[in-house]
């Protein structure tokens, strides 16, 4: 496909140092002018000041500035007077005001991590060895951004927004709620949700296995059990490993591991997801706060304050 990775994003909050400090704990190292950067990348995340937690800009990686014209001219159709500039392409969901950006940028080439080595049922693939995920002791760095999601008060124009205008395609639906978005071959870079408010509900970083979903999360609740929101557990829209966890402004952020990856789009069919098969294939129910964040009312009357 032209777009090829989601490059960036930068978060609003009220309370930025108070947010940024929970990232650097996350594992994201601080950079200049807000910034964090992953693993594997650089530069992925920024913090800046709003009035209450949202996702203010999104940034996708395209291949060449055609791929930037075609965008220009669908997200003309949709009436979004798109703005393109030298390498870039601006355009503005109407129903988010979320800022979107197609930056001609080099796809991700991620070095190859050596596959977990698990035995099994009349299988010993590892002998007279301790599991490597219990030998390590260094602290959990996610390697990328793998999505974000976001709570839309007009599901189908954003949803349009982002499929038929900036291109990316869909993997999974929940029923009319939900909209499982990619920009590469993992199985999502952007949900789209249906909420009473417009917010930014969570982020996904890359980790390499199961092992470190669980050990980062584990340094994440040493000190601070109030971060834990929901894990450990697997999705089925994805089939990855989770653990949520909350940052200090209230948006949740995901360590996640083995991602379903769509190369050929002719070999994947979107299901629609119901029920619980829609959030979660195993594991703890998803919390109420999950669903629906336990600062919803306040944000959409404007009296939001930053969550502990």
């Amino acid at each position: 496909m032209a777009l090829h990775r989601l490059t960036s994003i930068t978060m609003g909050v009220p309370n930025v140092a108070e947010t940024a400090a929970y990232y650097a704990d996350f594992g994201l190292t601080p950079d200049e002018d807000g910034w964090f950067s992953a693993r594997d990348v650089g530069r992925q995340l920024r913090i800046v000041h709003a009035p209450t937690r949202r996702l203010v800009e999104v940034r996708i990686g395209a291949d060449s500035p055609d791929d930037l014209a075609a965008a220009a001219s669908r997200l003309h159709r949709l009436g979004a007077e798109p703005r393109t500039e030298d390498m870039t392409l601006t355009a503005y969901d109407k129903a988010t005001a979320v800022r979107a950006v197609l930056e001609v940028a080099p796809r991700l080439v991620q070095g190859p991590v050596p596959a977990t080595v698990y035995n099994g049922p009349g299988r010993s693939d590892r002998t007279d060895a301790r599991a490597p995920g219990v030998l390590r002791d260094g602290p959990v760095r996610p390697r990328k951004l793998g999505h974000a999601v976001i709570g839309t008060t007009d599901f189908d124009a954003t949803t349009a927004f982002f499929r038929d205008g900036l291109g990316f395609k869909v993997s999974d639906h929940i029923k009319d709620q939900g909209a499982f978005l990619r920009c590469s071959t993992d199985h999502h870079n952007i949900l789209v949700l249906a909420a009473p408010v417009t917010f930014l509900h969570h982020t996904s970083w890359q980790v390499d296995d199961i092992d470190e979903v669980g050990r980062g999360a584990a340094a994440m609740l040493e000190d601070h059990p109030e971060r834990h929101i929901w894990g450990l557990g697997r999705h089925h829209a994805g089939s990855n490993f989770f653990w949520y966890l909350k940052d200090p402004a209230g948006n949740f952020s995901e360590y996640y591991s083995d991602m379903d990856c769509i190369v050929d789009d002719q070999l994947w069919t979107p299901e629609v997801l119901e029920g619980a098969k829609g959030l979660f294939n195993w594991g703890p129910p998803p919390p109420p706060s999950f669903l629906a964040p336990d600062d919803l009312a306040a944000l959409m009357t404007g009296t939001h304050s930053p969550t502990g």
